[in-house]
């Protein structure tokens, strides 16, 4: 019986233990995944790791709640848990300083992150971040309250993706299993609780906070995104001084699935300048 490819290294992070992947050789990558339910570190980035590790060490966690990393009892999943649990991912790893790269989610924990402790990261990409106010969009509320059933899960890929070839049955089937894993839909149903317009503010970093960061920001957004606005990325790329917008049109909010080869491309380059 193979073994799921979900299911990677651990490693002590606190008071818990979380699964990571760690591939490759050189400069470290920590890639940080989105939070659509039956997410995982593997399904987000599962086409980009092996790309990057040609030339870095690229290291994927499954954040709290996520995934195949612990769950412990009674955890208020939050923003301070997982800024908490990256440092203390790196601290273990011996990461002194790193690249980053944040996927919606993940976005808004990466620019938190370069906030609370600049000294710890080099160069960061945003993609279709969260990390600014908005009004909560109405795929977002979605996602968020999801609730488990193979037809919400079809609908809410319609949703994530802009073309249809790429959400097929499988997806959904795999997707949906995910979902419904022993304690998943508990702690995924307790990060977002209504009204969920408050849990983007929670992830909202202070504009002033974002005007000084001094890192080099790649930022790449889906033009026809329906869970993120585009907005929030020209909004991110007017505050970032040391910023770069890369917009893909006719893509959804999965650029590193939708247009895969452009978007390591993209990647590539950059954490090699």
């Amino acid at each position: 019986m193979s073994q799921n490819p979900e299911i990677a290294n651990s490693i002590k992070t606190g008071s818990f233990n979380t699964n990571y992947h760690d591939i490759g050789e050189g400069e470290p990558i920590i890639f940080i995944h989105g939070s659509g339910p039956g997410v995982s570190a593997f399904a987000n980035w599962r086409l980009c790791m092996p790309v990057l590790a040609q030339k870095f060490r690229v290291f994927a966690p499954d954040m709290a709640g996520f995934g195949f990393s612990d769950r412990p009892e009674g955890m208020i999943y939050n923003m301070d848990v997982w800024l908490k649990q990256t440092i203390d991912l790196m601290d273990a790893l011996g990461i002194e300083k790193t690249n980053l790269v944040g996927n919606s989610f993940g976005g808004a924990l990466a620019l938190a992150l370069t906030i609370k402790y600049p000294q710890r990261f080099n160069k960061i990409v945003l993609m279709g971040a969260m990390g600014v106010e908005f009004e909560i969009t109405a795929g977002l509320d979605q996602a968020w309250g999801y609730t488990p059933s193979l037809e919400n899960m079809k609908s809410l890929l319609d949703t994530f993706a802009y073309s249809r070839v790429l959400v097929t049955d499988e997806l959904a089937k795999l997707r949906y299993d995910a979902s419904i894993r022993p304690g998943f839909q508990e702690s995924f149903g307790s990060m977002f609780p209504n009204p969920r317009q408050t849990s983007v503010t929670a992830m909202a970093s202070d504009e002033e906070d974002i005007k000084d960061i001094k890192n080099d920001v790649l930022i790449i957004h889906g033009r026809d995104d329906k869970v993120i606005p585009f907005e929030n990325s020209i909004r991110l790329h007017n505050l970032i001084r040391k910023s770069q917008l890369h917009s893909f049109g006719e893509c959804g909010h999965w650029s590193q699935i939708e247009h895969n080869e452009r978007f390591n491309k993209l990647l590539f380059d950059f954490f090699s300048e």
